[in-house]
């Protein structure tokens, strides 16, 4: 291809190519030891109806051959080969700060587009200029005809929920106004990044999208689910479904997004409901063999509270919205249908 570039600024001090070319969107893929699946991913953003792309994988210190492996199968796509696990956050950082198309749509690893995926989120971005950035609809690898998430919420228990999980696939079938989109299938207006900033890398992985959709809420961007773009995932593959490691993550960074980002007025209205939130899900865990992953991630939350405090002045004094515009974006925390989904899923 003509008129490529070598970014020479690359913090690890490998020259990475990246094409020049006038393209719509970048895709980034973040991977870290699953070829498997990588494969599979790649594959099918080569299949996608949409065309106008580029492409970048950030392999996170892989050591099962995924590098040498995107280099012999996908020469087309670009690599950044890190040399050790940096967590979803940094990756995709790492790339989005060298993209300079007008929109970024992330992707797992372990999701399959559908060939429309791109085209419908592209479609959906065009028809609805006040949209931010989008959600695509999430089903099951193994169950297609199941629902993973239709775009994430936000509950009144300071809470992200997974709308859809385990419903019928067409049971979300309405395009709508949500509160957040999951990183691993949703598109953003590469100009909405350079507003409100990019993910928190502290939180290494897990709920940085919540993090990052509720700024974007903050700041006045909206989100967009859009049905009809549709990912197969191979859920959990990487981390493991309530592991310690998706425990510990998922529970200490769960704190940072609700004390980061909450307003004041709705902390008031909420913290009962978050605390009794906390406690359900203490026994659950300890149940399953994980409470001290879940014990160390609530201490490792407060042993922050000085940075927390610090991004939550931040945040709070770059907001556009008024509280009853976060409070509409609220669902009900519904905590025993969540609780017996997790029950009946060994895996996901």
């Amino acid at each position: 291809m003509a008129n490529s570039s070598v970014h020479e600024g690359f913090q690890f001090g490998e020259k990475v190519k990246i094409m020049a070319e006038a393209k719509q969107i970048t895709v980034i893929v973040v991977n870290w030891n699953a070829w498997p699946c990588l494969f599979r991913c790649l594959e099918a953003l080569r299949n996608q109806s949409f065309q106008d792309i580029a492409i970048i994988v950030v392999d996170n210190g892989s050591k099962d051959g995924s590098v040498q492996a995107v280099r012999q199968q996908f020469p087309e796509i670009t690599l950044l080969a890190l040399p050790e696990n940096l967590g979803f956050a940094a990756a995709n950082n790492i790339a989005i700060r060298m993209v300079n198309t007008d929109y970024i749509a992330l992707l797992n690893n372990d999701a399959v587009a559908h060939p429309f995926w791109l085209e419908n989120l592209m479609s959906a971005m065009a028809g609805h200029p006040e949209a931010g950035f989008a959600a695509s609809l999430m089903l099951y690898h193994d169950a297609p005809s199941t629902i993973d998430r239709a775009g994430d919420g936000y509950t009144t228990a300071g809470v992200g929920s997974l709308r859809g999980r385990g419903q019928p696939a067409d049971t979300f079938s309405r395009t709508e106004w949500v509160f957040g989109a999951c990183a691993g299938a949703a598109i953003y207006r590469t100009s909405m990044f350079r507003d409100i900033g990019l993910f928190d890398e502290d939180f290494f992985l897990l709920h940085e999208d919540v993090d990052l959709s509720f700024r974007a809420q903050l700041r006045g961007y909206s989100c967009l689910y859009v049905p009809n773009a549709v990912v197969y995932h191979l859920a959990s593959r990487t981390i493991g479904y309530d592991s310690p490691t998706s425990v510990y993550y998922g529970h200490r960074n769960l704190e940072w997004v609700y004390f980061q980002n909450m307003p004041l007025p709705l902390i008031i209205r909420t913290i009962g409901s978050h605390l009794i939130y906390g406690i359900a899900a203490f026994f659950f865990f300890a149940a399953k063999g994980v409470a001290p992953s879940y014990i160390r991630a609530k201490w490792d939350s407060l042993k922050a509270w000085k940075n927390v405090w610090n991004k939550r002045r931040r945040i709070q004094s770059n907001r556009r919205v008024k509280d009853v515009v976060i409070w509409k974006l609220l669902e009900p925390e519904r905590l025993f249908p969540r609780l017996t989904h997790r029950l009946k899923r060994k895996t996901a």
